[in-house]
This record gives structure tokens, sequence and C-alpha cells, in this order.
């Protein structure tokens, strides 16, 4: 008998940096047991080429990847989701579509390094930006999902977006 599969969307404003980032790096640290999506409310059109830069450096492979709106996933098409994480502020201010499924959810917000000024500087924030999401992830990977109800599961999920790096 397989393990569930669980899905995951990691949203943020343009859906071409952070989310970016935090898509990628669950599906290869999640190992096959979450599938993993990125949406912006405003999608910027492409993905930060400072951003495909650092995947492609660290060896993550970016075929595929774009910047698409949240409102792809807020159709009956879409995947149901079982979590759904902002990473930035101002996602997490708005108000996002009705999700079927009554995903857990939690905010994780990451500065953004793609307002970083200087290009040594910009690397080092989106090096900063994509530990701060792996250690995060990490964390949540190590939770036992099965067992914990929902309201422990949400104050989990709530303390690792408290952590800073």
């Amino acid at each position: 008998m397989s393990a569930k599969q669980y899905n995951v969307l990691i949203l943020c404003t343009g859906n071409s940096a952070r989310s970016i980032l935090g898509e990628v790096l669950f599906n290869a640290l999640g190992k096959g047991k979450f599938k993993a999506y990125s949406a912006g409310s405003k999608p910027a059109g492409q993905v930060n080429p400072d951003a495909l830069e650092w995947l492609t450096k660290n060896g993550y492979r970016t075929d595929g990847l774009c910047s698409k709106s949240w409102d792809e996933f807020a159709t009956p098409e879409a995947p149901e989701f079982d979590f759904i994480f902002t990473v930035c502020d101002n996602a997490a201010g708005e108000s996002c579509p009705l999700w079927p499924g009554k995903p857990a959810t939690a905010h994780w917000g990451i500065p953004d390094p793609a307002l970083v000024k200087g290009d040594e500087a910009r690397r080092t924030a989106f090096n900063r930006a994509a530990e701060q999401l792996a250690r995060r992830i990490g964390l949540f990977l190590s939770l036992p999902i099965e067992k914990l109800d929902k309201l422990t599961l949400k104050e989990k999920l709530a303390e690792i977006g408290h952590i800073r790096d």
C-alpha cells in the first residue's frame, strides 16, 4: 500500500522568486511524499533569473517552471491542496480564493531577495532565502503529520513560520 501524497501550494505576490524556490525545494526534499506547486496573486509573468541561477547552480531542475496566477489553482480541475503556505507578507494579507478541501495554512514570510541591490548582495540574499525555506520545509517534513490533529498541526505550522534563522 502506498503512502498518501500531500499537495502543497506556495504563494507569493509575483510568483517569480521565493514561491518558485519553495516549490522546487518542497518537491526535492519531500521525496515523492509531497507534490508542490507555486502561484502568485499578481504573477510577474516570468521566473526571476536569479532564482533560476540559484536553482541551477545548486543542482535543481528548472524545466517547466513558470510564473502563474493562483486563479489556476482555484478551479474544480486543480489539485486539492492539503497545505498552503504564503512566503511573502503581501500575499499573506491579500484575500485568497476559497480553496477546496480546507487545507492547513500558514505564513512563512521570507524577505524578498529580488529587491536586494547589487549582484553579489542579491546572490547572498537568494542563498539566504533558499536556506530559510529549506530549513522550514525540513522542519515541516519532520512532523508526524498523520498523527497530529488539525489544531496542533496549525500551531506547529505557525511555529515553523516564526523561526528566524
